[in-house]
């Protein structure tokens, strides 16, 4: 599919942007953020893992966003493995191995159809429209991606730092707001949820998963467990 009939398609969900005047409430067991503009941030931090809700390697997001784009620096601490598959490339499935990713909304209801970004160790990515009109990913259901195919080129960028000694792998990534029909995106409302999975040559294809609001089964897709994200 290509990203000009895919932005066509979604001009219905992206919703009217609007001033913040109160807190959310629906939801209220979902954690919310509100993101300034930049070069001022907000984190999303979490340490717990899917869908025990025990202790997981801390990580954590920084948002901020611009008149054309959000810039998410994500953080991966306690990391042992740095594990991926060389071969894989843009839109791979870098999913089955280590990730950080970034679920986006632009609008305040439980969405249907919604950004994928991934970002692995080697600053490979995956940037898809996912699909999801069950909002579980149910069995049976429709469950398909729209991929971008050429993000340099539709203003995504991505930059990735190891230090093994540390144990820490960060990225800086930007996302076009173009993708979600944002014009103004002060006071704009968003669905997002941030999630990182860990793996190793030992233990994969399991893996531990972690989420800022992590859902109650191991399916990052259900999309009424996504935070409630504020632009002010």
């Amino acid at each position: 599919m290509h990203l000009s009939t895919l932005l066509t398609g979604l001009t219905a969900i992206a919703s009217i942007s609007v001033p913040v005047t109160a807190s959310p409430s629906n939801h209220e067991h979902n954690p919310y953020l509100f993101v300034p503009s930049c070069p001022r941030k907000t984190t999303a931090t979490y340490t717990k893992s899917v869908p025990d809700k025990t202790p997981f390697p801390k990580t954590s997001v920084d948002l901020c966003y611009d008149k054309t784009s959000l810039h998410l620096t994500f953080k991966a601490y306690d990391e042992k493995y740095f594990y991926f598959d060389p071969e894989q490339g843009t839109n791979g499935d870098i999913w089955e191995y280590e990730v950080m990713e970034a679920f986006l909304y632009h609008g305040d209801n439980d969405p249907a159809t919604y950004l994928e970004f991934e970002i692995n160790p080697n600053n490979v990515t995956y940037q898809a429209f996912v699909y999801n009109p069950s909002k579980v990913r149910a069995k049976n259901a429709p469950f398909d991606h729209a991929f971008i195919s050429t993000p340099a080129a539709d203003g995504f960028s991505a930059s990735t730092t190891l230090n093994k000694e540390k144990g820490t792998w960060f990225s800086d990534v930007v996302i076009p707001l173009a993708l979600f029909n944002v014009d103004k995106p002060l006071g704009s409302r968003w669905r997002m949820n941030f999630l990182r999975t860990i793996t190793s040559p030992e233990m994969y294809p399991d893996q531990e998963l972690g989420a800022w609001s992590p859902p109650d089964e191991a399916n990052f897709h259900i999309t009424s467990k996504f935070g409630r994200v504020f632009f002010v």
